[in-house]
């Protein structure tokens, strides 16, 4: 009930002000009209009011246009920050870093054996690594934030996992029979990837123990 009485409140006073502003304008039109007939020029009053108004208008019309623009840019800004901050803090929270090192340091490179002795542990990590990247696919979709502005720190530490867990995704899906099995986190390194070759060409992946 308030939040309609307060939408009433609001259009009651738009219409006001609306009401105020054009007869201000007309008043200000009359005046000037009168100034005019004052000093010996034959002006047609309504021809007038048509020309000034219009004019007006047109001005309004560029500068409500500009309005909008700066508008939707600060809106684009704000989205690019937020999208990023998330980026930041799910690539960087302490629970998906320890899940990635344990990813790095302990899977085998044989999908089969490694499944085979997989402990609670290593299967958590697996599917908190996994997820993430999922998010991290969703918070990057085309259109949403421009690749040059997030790959320069993400694509390592997407690449370094999917290079781990890409060969263990691969035999599930086969295994499972479910082709889209963490597709997209699939083609979000492919994008890092190409992102990488693209930019550092000759860097390559060097797995080190107990690195920071």
């Amino acid at each position: 009930m308030e939040t309609q009485q307060s939408q009433r409140k609001t259009l009651l006073w738009i219409i006001v002000i609306s009401l105020v502003g054009v007869l201000t304008w007309l008043g200000v039109l009359l005046l000037l009209w009168r100034a005019l007939e004052a000093n010996g020029q034959q002006v047609d009053l309504w021809a007038m009011i048509g020309a000034l108004s219009t004019a007006v208008a047109t001005a309004a019309v560029f500068t409500a246009g500009y309005v909008a623009y700066r508008e939707l840019s600060e809106i684009s800004n704000s989205r690019v920050i937020d999208i990023t901050q998330r980026l930041f803090d799910e690539m960087n929270s302490a629970e998906n870093i320890v899940a990635r090192r344990w990813v790095y340091q302990n899977l085998p490179d044989d999908p089969q054996k490694g499944l085979s002795v997989l402990t609670p542990e290593g299967q958590e990590a697996i599917k908190q690594v996994l997820n993430s990247l999922d998010r991290v696919a969703f918070l990057t979709q085309p259109g949403w934030i421009d690749d040059e502005l997030i790959m320069p720190w993400m694509n390592l530490m997407v690449v370094k996992a999917w290079a781990r867990l890409g060969p263990y995704v691969i035999y599930e899906r086969q295994r499972r029979g479910e082709p889209d099995y963490y597709l997209i986190a699939e083609k979000l390194a492919e994008r890092c990837l190409a992102w990488r070759d693209a930019h550092l060409p000759d860097a390559k992946i060097i797995w080190v123990q107990d690195a920071l």
